[in-house]
């Protein structure tokens, strides 16, 4: 795709990550999902680089991460 944004290399990452969502992760999502709010557009699991991000609005450029168990892991 871009140099920068949602590589083929970090597919099967972004994929790993949307199988195993967390409770809260899944609980926004289901809020985030189909344009629920303010009819905008978000993605679930986008990558930026090497990071991926829990959700991503291209249109309004807001990038949302959700603290977890994740986060405390070695190399996170």
């Amino acid at each position: 795709m871009t140099k920068l944004f949602n590589k083929t290399t970090e597919k099967s990452k972004r994929r790993q990550l949307r199988q195993n969502m967390t409770k809260a992760e899944a609980l926004i999502w289901q809020k985030l999902r189909c344009k629920q709010i303010e009819n905008c557009k978000f993605r679930n699991q986008y990558s930026v680089d090497r990071f991926v991000l829990d959700f991503y609005s291209p249109e309004i450029k807001l990038a949302i991460e959700i603290d977890g168990e994740s986060h405390f892991q070695e190399g996170a």
